[in-house]
């Protein structure tokens, strides 16, 4: 699994276990919408470290908590 996919894991994880639909996370991160529903298309994927940031002010946890987690240790190098 690449970072990428287990930042989304771990954003969804996270609102399916408060309850939190993507649209009131952008709300109360203060990104809009389409930045969180692009972060969840495979596609287009991209998502900056502030987006990252910002998404977990909105869910009052830190970056060290949100990255703290054995997926994230598991992650292989992504250099090839």
């Amino acid at each position: 699994m690449s970072v990428k996919d287990e930042v989304v894991k771990r954003f969804e994880s996270i609102c399916k276990e408060r309850n939190i639909k993507m649209n009131e996370l952008a709300n109360r991160s203060g990104v809009t919408p389409s930045t969180v529903y692009s972060m969840l298309d495979a596609d287009r994927r991209e998502i900056s470290i502030t987006t990252i940031k910002k998404l977990c002010d909105g869910l009052d946890i830190t970056l060290g908590e949100f990255f703290s987690t054995d997926e994230f240790d598991a992650l292989e190098q992504e250099l090839k």
